[in-house]
C-alpha cells in the first residue's frame, strides 16, 4: 500500500486510490493496508507501538481521519458521501499526511493517543 504513495512535500505523500462513497460518518481503508501504512509511516521503531491510530488523508480540500475495516477492498478509500462532490466511485489523487502533520491535525480535531498498555 505505501508503495502507492510518493513523497510530495515536507508534510504529505501523494498517491492514487479508488475512492467510493460510503453511508457512514467515517472514512476507511482495508485493515491490513491501514496497519501496514501505520507501521511504515507513523511508527518510530521504539518498543511496542500501536498500529490502529487513524491515518490522516486529504481529498480535495478536506482533511479527515481514516481507520481500518476488513470489508473494504485493498487500494480502496471509502469516504462519507458528505466529503465527495460526486456520487460515483473513481480513482483519485489522495494526500496522506506524514506522522508529524497527522498528529498535529488529529490533536487539532481533539484526538489523543491512548496512554498506557
Amino acid at each position: 500500500m505505501c508503495s502507492m504513495f510518493q513523497q510530495f512535500s515536507d508534510g504529505y505523500y501523494l498517491g492514487e486510490l479508488y475512492v467510493e462513497p460510503r453511508d457512514s460518518d467515517r472514512a476507511v481503508i482495508q485493515q491490513a493496508d491501514h496497519e501496514a501504512m501505520n507501521e511504515q509511516l507513523y511508527a518510530s521503531d521504539e518498543g511496542v507501538e500501536r498500529l490502529d491510530a487513524p491515518l490522516v488523508m486529504k481529498l480535495d480540500t478536506a482533511h479527515f481521519p481514516v481507520t481500518g475495516d476488513e470489508e473494504v477492498p485493498s487500494g480502496t478509500l471509502a469516504v462519507p458521501r458528505s466529503l465527495l462532490d460526486e456520487e460515483r466511485a473513481s480513482t483519485r489523487e489522495v494526500f496522506l499526511a506524514d506522522s508529524d502533520r497527522a498528529m498535529e491535525l488529529l490533536r487539532y480535531s481533539g484526538w489523543e493517543p491512548a496512554t498506557g498498555t
